[in-house]
């Protein structure tokens, strides 16, 4: 089981940018698709981008033109970069592990992270 921590979020001012990680404890998080989720205060968790075993990737189309999901070629860190921040991006996010795309398996999630808090400031 894939165990996950997220690193990144604080405090920013509207228009800025942040680049949150998700590190695995097992080196290859590859074997996993890795999905990035964010909750804003009293609103449900949301999916928000993932990447799949082959590379490829996929974001929620609300957020596809400022969010960007990569993973570093040691294939232990998933990225994911915010440009342009806005004050609804103010949310903690989570990082999963999951052995399907969110299409196809939505609820199948075998690992969460702790979570990265993000507040744009407004």
């Amino acid at each position: 089981q894939a165990q996950l921590v997220e690193s990144g979020g604080g405090l920013v001012q509207p228009g800025g940018s942040l680049t949150l990680s998700c590190v695995g404890s097992e080196r290859r998080l590859a074997q996993w698709t890795i999905r990035w989720y964010r909750q804003a205060p009293g609103k449900q968790r949301e999916f928000v981008a993932e990447i799949y075993i082959n590379a490829k990737t996929r974001v929620a189309t609300s957020v596809q033109d400022r969010f960007t999901i990569s993973r570093d070629n040691s294939l232990t860190t998933i990225y994911l970069q915010i440009r342009d921040l806005k004050p609804e991006d103010t949310a903690v996010y989570y990082c999963a592990a999951s052995p399907a795309p969110f299409l196809m398996a939505p609820q199948k999630v075998e690992a969460w992270g702790q979570g990265t808090r993000v507040t744009v400031l407004s």
